[in-house]
């Protein structure tokens, strides 16, 4: 496995495995929070939480989840990219996906609620590693459907807008995976160029 996709893993499993210890502290200082959340009872937006968010997760499943698509798209994206690129790359879509959370919510007026997870970084991996691997077979877990990757992305892509639009699935950021997709978009536009 490739260096950053090995240690973004690790940090990952090292932060979640501090969040019982020191109580709602992470979560208060570094999920990601509503701009207007400091008029309110719950924690003040700081700059930082536009990246630290992208280390909590909100229970095994959801890191598990993360991890394993950060494995299974990191480590290709990262080989083709290189690490440092890669390093940039990922934070970029990380970034961009709690940009596009925070104009979202506050936007449709959403009560004050943390985001947490990697999920907007994996996006990002995903749409890269389906316009740079399009006709590569991958297969959901469930249910094991195989399929081309440019036709994973597109389902997935298409499914998150549809549950985010819908309000479907509540207390899922569909819109931060939309946004790291959006910013990977454009990270791979720019090195392109």
């Amino acid at each position: 496995m490739p260096p950053v996709t090995q240690a973004l893993i690790a940090a990952n499993v090292a932060v979640f495995l501090l969040e019982p210890v020191t109580g709602s502290t992470l979560v208060e200082w570094f999920a990601l929070w509503p701009l207007r959340s400091g008029l309110s009872e719950a924690p003040a937006f700081q700059p930082w939480q536009l990246v630290t968010y992208g280390f909590l997760h909100g229970g095994l499943a959801h890191l598990f989840f993360n991890m394993f698509g950060l494995y299974m798209f990191g480590s290709d994206i990262e080989r083709l990219f290189g690490s440092r690129f890669f390093a940039l790359y990922y934070f970029a879509c990380v970034v961009s996906a709690g940009l596009c959370q925070l104009v979202v919510t506050g936007w449709m007026g959403a009560p004050p609620a943390p985001t947490v997870g990697a999920s907007g970084g994996i996006y990002g991996l995903l749409l890269a590693f389906g316009m740079y691997f399009p006709r590569r077979m991958v297969v959901l877990l469930f249910p094991p459907i195989p399929m081309q990757a440019r036709v994973f992305v597109f389902v997935f892509g298409a499914l998150e807008l549809l549950l985010g639009v819908t309000g479907t699935a509540a207390g899922v950021a569909h819109f931060a995976h939309l946004g790291g997709m959006l910013g990977g978009w454009l990270m791979i536009q720019y090195r392109r160029r």
